[in-house]
């Protein structure tokens, strides 16, 4: 199966680079090209990505708004932003938002098909001070005093792959683990973020944890 790509990046130069290069890729399929994010939404219903590679500084509106949209229409993508210089504040901004990962523009030639297939096994590709910080943010959201148990009506399956996913592993770790398919983990996670209201796999750790969901 293919994983299918949409590109959103305002420069022409950086868009047919990013096409040649995944176009080595077989099992890589770019399903849309657009120079900005006003429509990202109808952009990516319309060509169904399942990986999002999004440029932080878009005209118009920043790529970190475009993922807060994207992620409310569509909880399941998975978005990694491309960014010129590593501003700490910048991308961990976009990885509160829902984004899954980044990588530097200068590393694209490099790194971006193993941190595409990084994101497609459950990974976030990012520095370690941009991880140290969502870590700061997960404690920060877990209060000293556990807060009652909630009921979001989620499955025993359901559970099991949140709770190997607050235990840290990857989508084919968790598949492995529970003797099920990569796409039904895909599957199952969708359904998670939605009955849990979350964006990310960030804040689906932090409310699991944080309203004792598991």
């Amino acid at each position: 199966m293919h994983t299918r790509i949409a590109l959103f990046d305002d420069n022409r130069h950086i868009r047919d680079s990013i096409v040649h290069l995944l176009a080595t890729e077989p099992d890589f399929e770019v399903t849309g090209v657009f120079e900005n994010v006003l429509s990202c939404v109808e952009d990516c219903a319309a060509c169904t990505p399942d990986v999002v590679l999004m440029d932080i500084e878009m005209p118009g509106m920043t790529g970190i708004e475009a993922v807060k949209l994207l992620k409310k229409e569509m909880p399941y993508l998975l978005i990694m932003m491309q960014t010129v210089f590593e501003d700490n504040d910048r991308v961990f901004e976009a990885i509160c938002a829902g984004a899954s990962g980044y990588i530097l523009k200068n590393h694209l030639n490099t790194r971006l098909t193993a941190a595409i297939k990084e994101l497609q096994t459950g990974g976030s590709p990012m520095s370690p001070g941009i991880a140290r910080k969502v870590l700061t943010r997960l404690q920060q959201l877990t209060p000293a005093a556990q807060a009652p148990a909630e009921d979001y009506h989620l499955t025993a399956r359901e559970k099991d792959v949140l709770a190997c996913i607050v235990n840290g592993l990857s989508y084919k770790m968790v598949a492995a683990e529970l003797g099920i398919s990569y796409e039904t983990v895909r599957s199952h996670i969708k359904k998670i973020y939605e009955k849990l209201q979350v964006a990310s796999l960030t804040e689906a750790v932090a409310k699991a944890i944080n309203r004792r969901i598991i």
